[in-house]
Formats: structure tokens, sequence, C-alpha cells
């Protein structure tokens, strides 16, 4: 898993829950990672190690690690959004922009960063109905809770009235379905 997603997890617990909290999620980790909690953002780390971060945040929290992992998610599509602005102006709305991650945002990524391991996001429009989208997630890592957390945050950043539903695929998350809806 790229760096920069742990760095900006990291940065994140320190805006939302403090400096000692990211501080004390690191120290009770350190025998789990393999950095021992220091991270670039051009690097390249064992995803299970975002996994230790965010059970120890939890535990810290008493917030459960599927809600901590969407909130990441929709903090990193903000972070997108500040750091990567073409790829949300080129796009007029949520469902544009959600069907340009395979086929235009990860392509860029992999000439940046040729040995990233990124997840496939299918979409199409049920029965042509273009009021719906459904998009299928696929990952080796099951993280589909920081895919909806980036959902989430594409439609606060369009500023549309769309809901979705999330159904599992596969029992260990590997595959999900997004069924998502706009509203007039």
């Amino acid at each position: 898993m790229k760096g920069m997603v742990f760095t900006e997890f990291l940065e994140m617990v320190e805006d939302k829950f403090g400096f000692d909290t990211a501080d004390d999620i690191i120290e009770t980790s350190k025998d789990k990672l393999s950095t021992e909690g220091i991270y670039t953002a051009v690097g390249t780390y064992p995803h299970t190690e975002i996994i230790t971060l965010v059970t120890n945040l939890s535990t810290v929290t008493k917030i459960p690690v599927p809600k901590l992992v969407h909130v990441f998610g929709e903090h990193l599509l903000n972070q997108f959004a500040k750091h990567y602005s073409g790829f949300f102006e080129s796009a007029d709305t949520t469902f544009d922009f959600l069907k340009s991650i395979d086929n235009h945002i990860h392509v860029e990524v992999l000439k940046l960063y040729p040995d990233a391991e990124l997840p496939r996001f299918s979409c199409f429009h049920p029965n042509d109905d273009t009021a719906k989208l459904t998009m299928i997630y696929t990952s080796e890592r099951g993280m589909s809770d920081l895919a909806s957390g980036l959902i989430e945050g594409s439609i606060k950043y369009y500023n549309e009235n769309i809901t979705y539903e999330k159904e599992l695929m596969t029992e260990d998350g590997k595959q999900v379905k997004f069924e998502l809806i706009h509203h007039a």
C-alpha cells in the first residue's frame, strides 16, 4: 500500500483525535510494524500495517473499525480533491467522477507508481438508467469501508442528492457491489 495512505491516515488521526492519540497508536503498534510507524508518502508498505493502526485507534477511541475506515475514506477523498483537483474538475458529477477512477485516475496513478496495487471499480448504469450507477469494487485487501468513505466524500464534494447501498458479493469482502441512486 502506498505510503501516502499511511501519512494521510496519521494526519487524520492527529486532526480528529490529537497528536497524543496518533503517537499512542503508533507506540502500541510498533512491534507489528515493519517501519516502527515511520512512513513516507512515496514508500510502499504492507497493507496489514494500516489495519493494525486502525484496530489500535478503535481500541483507544471505542469507535468500530468499519466506521473509522469509512471516515478515513472521506478524509482521503478531501485530500485527493485538494492535491489532485484536475481529476475532480474534469468530471461534472459524482457519477462521472466515479466512472473515471479505473479508466483515467488509476491509469495516471500507475504511471507514477507502477508497483501500486489498486482496487478495481467496474461501473455501469443498470438498464441504461442514468439516475442509477452500479459499482463493483474488487480488491485483495477487502477494504470496501474505505471505498464507501471515498464514495460518500465524492457525493459531498459534488453536492448531489445521492444515496447508496452496499452489498457483499463475497464473504471476505474482496468484492462488493455499490448501488447508487441520484435523486433529482
